[in-house]
């Protein structure tokens, strides 16, 4: 351990696995350290089951109905990946896939007037949602015309609105969409958490429902993908990723002290000894004098012997229940996964609710969603300080990953990658960077690995899979 390295990464959660394997593939030599026995971090997968009933200092362990414990791997984190999004991109782009197996999930629904509705996928749902009346579906169809035509780069598809200018507020009064529309087409369709966004310029939400509808184009049931056998193996694919090109990795090792020099880092110390680097990666907990909290989440871990009600009994599905609902200023969420995706004993599903804390009672705020998962077997609850990092990392060249947020995907997590990556690099991230080098001596050792087919066909026309059966054009 002895040497010296450009870079040091100090936890294994997704974020700093990622900027390993970057690091690595852009001829970086890089250390990686985990004072954990495991990898995942914060976004690890527990297995078997057991040590999930520990972690929550539940002593009595689970009952015989769960089955073995090692069929389960259990998310501290739940996330979905949109299929065309950034974090899909990086994936491909590095060749991780090969690692991995995915599912799509079965189905988006969203939560209006105490009730769960299918976010429609096909022309046929569309036509039979109750989500919207009639007159509004074809205001809505005039909506989704616009935002499929809509060119950032041409202004003959703005239609009087300015993307820098023109808040969403107006666009959506420019189509007459009611509130109920409104709150479906923020929260399930551009995912935000909150409504500050009303008021912010549109470009950024007509960029969000372009993503949906291209992710939904992928494969038409859902716009999200899970991977078999847990999350883990996301942080996984990339610790072998940059194992592959000289990354050292370390589990198990802990972290004495970060050694810095004129304000500047210059290295690790653990059990006496000392690495040296010139930039250090790390997740929060490894630096808490340089991050501060930004608020809190609760996540319920809840094991059911069933499918969610009104899901069409789906094995996997996500819900968003909008904050104006729920009386509420950020989102609830629901991510329902399964058996069927290796992460839970035979007929058992894992459902997790989470949302940004808002009072003194976060068990209280979360109920709306624990209704609709009654009856629960077993509740895992667990609320989350949530930090950002006090500075850029310019002048220390120490560089805080921020904690993961309540959303149930990874493109917020996928900005903070790319934003870490600008300030220690100099430059914006470019997904061409990350290509495997094809002729690379451990990109050709490596070749014996399953090779399976590509993570997505080629999309069809992207929006037209939202645009399908919304009223008449």
């Amino acid at each position: 351990m002895d040497e010296e390295y450009d870079v040091i990464v100090l936890g294994t959660g997704l974020t700093e696995c990622i900027l390993s394997g970057i690091m690595s593939v852009n001829g970086k030599k890089v250390l990686h350290m985990d004072r954990n026995p495991y990898y995942g971090g914060e976004s690890s997968s527990i297995t078997p089951l057991e040590e999930l009933y520990k972690r929550f200092q539940l002593l009595e362990g689970p009952p015989e109905s769960m089955g073995r414990g090692r069929d389960w791997n259990v998310d501290l984190i739940p996330k979905f990946l949109m299929a065309n999004g950034q974090l899909v991109k990086m994936l491909l782009y590095t060749e991780v896939t090969r690692y991995l197996d995915f599912k799509v999930v079965e189905g988006s629904f969203v939560y209006k007037g105490g009730k769960i509705y299918k976010v429609p996928s096909t022309e046929t749902e569309a036509l039979a949602s109750n989500l919207m009346g009639m007159f509004e579906k074809r205001r809505f169809r005039k909506f989704l015309v616009f935002v499929a035509n809509f060119d950032e780069n041409d202004p003959k598809t703005f239609e009087g609105v300015d993307p820098q200018t023109t808040s969403m507020r107006d666009v959506y009064r420019k189509f007459d969409l009611g509130q109920d529309v409104i709150d479906f087409t923020g929260h399930a369709l551009a995912l935000y958490r909150t409504d500050d966004y009303l008021d912010q310029p549109c470009l950024e939400t007509i960029n969000r429902i372009k993503l949906y509808s291209e992710s939904l184009a992928r494969y038409g049931k859902s716009p999200y993908l899970y991977p078999l056998y847990g999350l883990g193996e996301l942080p996984q694919g990339f610790a072998r990723l940059s194992a592959i090109y000289g990354g050292t990795y370390m589990l198990n090792k802990p972290v004495d002290d970060i050694i810095m020099e004129n304000g500047k880092v210059v290295g690790v110390k653990s059990e006496g000894e000392v690495a040296r680097c010139k930039q250090l990666i790390c997740d929060p907990s490894y630096i808490p004098d340089r991050v501060r909290k930004a608020g809190q989440v609760i996540r319920i871990i809840c094991i059911l012997s069933h499918p969610i009600k009104n899901t069409n009994d789906a094995n996997s599905c996500q819900i968003i229940i909008p904050q104006n609902q729920v009386n509420r200023k950020s989102d609830i969420y629901v991510c329902m996964i399964s058996y069927a995706h290796n992460v839970a004993a035979q007929g058992k599903y894992i459902a997790i609710a989470s949302t940004t804390v808002e009072t003194a009672e976060p068990e209280k705020e979360i109920e709306p969603a624990l209704e609709l998962l009654e009856p629960i077997d077993q509740k895992f609850v667990a609320i989350s300080d949530l930090y950002e990092p006090i500075d850029d990392g310019s002048e220390s060249q120490v560089f805080c990953s921020c904690s993961y947020d309540a959303t149930t995907h990874f493109e917020t997590t996928c900005n903070d990658i790319k934003d870490i990556y600008k300030r220690m690099a100099g430059s914006a991230f470019d997904f061409e960077n990350m290509k495997r080098k094809q002729n690379d001596v451990f990109g050709e050792a490596d070749q014996w690995l399953p090779n399976p087919p590509p993570l997505a066909p080629a999309a069809p026309s992207p929006i037209s899979v939202l645009l399908e059966g919304w009223g008449d054009s």
